[in-house]
């Protein structure tokens, strides 16, 4: 299973603000920390904000928040509106599957059961979860000190 960028994307943006809770943040500061696409994360921040997840703030001193508590975004949910498919091979897409072999096939059904058993295990997930300060004793990473990087001009 592979996400899309744009899934990616979303959720880093969440862990940012999630973890930047006390300031309003820009695109610019996530796209300077992941080194991406201003022009992307826009887009993925659009649909944040019509989906209700983040807020915009816009003006001079503007930028985005969540609209919701870290404990209320559910990551299974947040995967599931941002990709397209979850098409593990071609016999699952009815429209375009040319396999001779679909009729007789276990594979599909195998693949079916992990695609469901990867968003089960999302489901228990929440971006609440995900910030969570991991133990020391895992080298786990603090997100709350977390620094952007500065571009070169």
């Amino acid at each position: 299973m592979r996400l899309t960028a744009y899934t990616d994307y979303t959720l880093r943006t969440l862990m940012y603000l999630g973890a930047n809770r006390d300031r309003l943040v820009t695109i610019q500061d996530i796209a300077d920390l992941h080194l991406i696409s201003k022009n992307h994360l826009m887009k993925v921040v659009h649909q944040l904000g019509l989906s209700g997840i983040v807020e915009t703030v816009r003006g001079r001193n503007g930028g985005l928040r969540l609209a919701r508590e870290p404990s209320e975004i559910n990551i299974g949910a947040v995967v599931r509106e941002t990709e397209s498919d979850f098409f593990m091979a071609e016999c699952f897409n009815k429209d375009s599957n040319t396999c001779p072999l679909t009729p007789d096939c276990k594979l599909k059904s195998a693949l079916g059961q992990a695609t469901g058993a990867f968003l089960a295990v999302l489901d228990k997930v929440t971006l609440a979860t995900i910030l969570a300060p991991a133990p020391a004793a895992l080298g786990g990473v603090d997100l709350q000190n977390v620094i952007p990087l500065k571009r070169e001009s």
